[in-house]
């Protein structure tokens, strides 16, 4: 039994609008059954810890000004995060899934405060673990927390899925000659601001403790084969 934790943005759940699509977090939720199947089939049995973002809401670190503390557009930025993790979680629930949602950032009544111990073992039921808030802290990103909470609970890997197909020389979009790259250290990551992957804090973290994080483009199937192995992305390692 292993465990992977999957990085879905804000803006992957709004897809491409503000608020929250239920067409596309339906469309998630199915891609993601199906990577479990097939990881069944393959001898893989994995519990998948979704980590989710809020940006379809908004940005704290994008709204903390003079007038508005970054503490506090910090909080209200996890708390976006949170709004993500509950809506998913009914999607989950319609579609008979089991699942569970928790956050280092407790709200009562609404999620569960995080308890890797109980996580973990939602996991080796081979169950989804949806988890909102962040690490709980302000000045910190959902990257440094996916890396935290990934190793919290035992993840083998982190998938963070982006609208590119990995990491490139150069920004893709504005660049032509920008060429795809198949494995990047945790060093060249760092060191070289032209390679997005995740903020420093982050790939910090999981370089001291050999976490292997595939940036991969989120389309039909792509979830399944990062679960199973299959090379796709980058991958970025020791």
């Amino acid at each position: 039994m292993k465990h992977v934790l999957l990085k879905i943005s804000g803006e992957q759940l709004g897809n491409g609008d503000h608020g929250f699509s239920v067409s596309y977090a339906e469309w998630l939720a199915r891609e993601i059954q199906k990577a479990q199947l097939a990881a069944d089939r393959a001898g893989q049995r994995t519990g998948i810890a979704i980590m989710v973002g809020g940006g379809n809401f908004m940005r704290g670190a994008q709204l903390g000004s003079k007038l508005v503390q970054r503490v506090t557009a910090d909080n209200a930025g996890m708390l976006a995060t949170i709004m993500n993790a509950i809506m998913l979680r009914d999607v989950f629930v319609s579609l008979e899934m089991p699942v569970r949602v928790y956050s280092k950032k407790g709200v009562d009544g609404m999620v569960d405060y995080l308890d890797p111990l109980r996580a973990q073992s939602k996991l080796a039921e081979g169950g989804v673990v949806i988890l909102g808030g962040g690490t709980g802290n302000p000045f910190v990103t959902t990257d440094s927390g996916a890396v935290q909470l990934a190793l919290e609970l035992g993840c083998s890997k982190v998938l963070k899925a982006t609208k590119v197909d990995g990491v490139f020389t150069d920004d893709p979009e504005t660049n032509p000659d920008a060429k795809k790259l198949d494995y990047v250290t945790y060093q060249e990551a760092v060191n070289n601001p032209k390679l997005r992957v995740m903020d420093k804090a982050a790939l910090g973290a999981a370089g001291d403790a050999e976490l292997p994080i595939i940036i991969f483009k989120l389309e039909e199937g792509s979830i399944t084969r990062a679960v199973l192995g299959d090379s796709l992305g980058t991958t970025v390692g020791p």
